[in-house]
């Protein structure tokens, strides 16, 4: 004997069905995007330390550049550093 859900049932359990499968395909978009940006900070990262690199050779290991204004100054001497504790 077969049965069959009534129209209201039907149309219920479509629907939640649907739902869940847009929420997964979203999660899923969500997933890829993070991967891209993920892979998209780690090129920044590499551009940065190569960047960084030259940077040190021309003003030096320890020089502090403001990233706002860039200026660049010398790193404080250890006595100064001594004297501001």
């Amino acid at each position: 004997m077969s049965k069959k859900l009534k129209k209201e049932e039907l149309e219920n359990i479509q629907g939640l069905n649907q739902k869940f499968v847009n929420a997964k395909l979203s999660l899923a978009d969500a997933v890829l995007q993070a991967f891209a940006q993920w892979k998209s900070i780690e090129g920044i990262r590499a551009d940065f330390r190569v960047s960084e690199d030259e940077l040190t050779k021309v003003y030096g290991k320890n020089a502090i550049i403001d990233l706002q204004t860039g200026e660049v100054k010398d790193p404080p001497e250890e006595e100064e550093i001594k004297e501001e504790k």
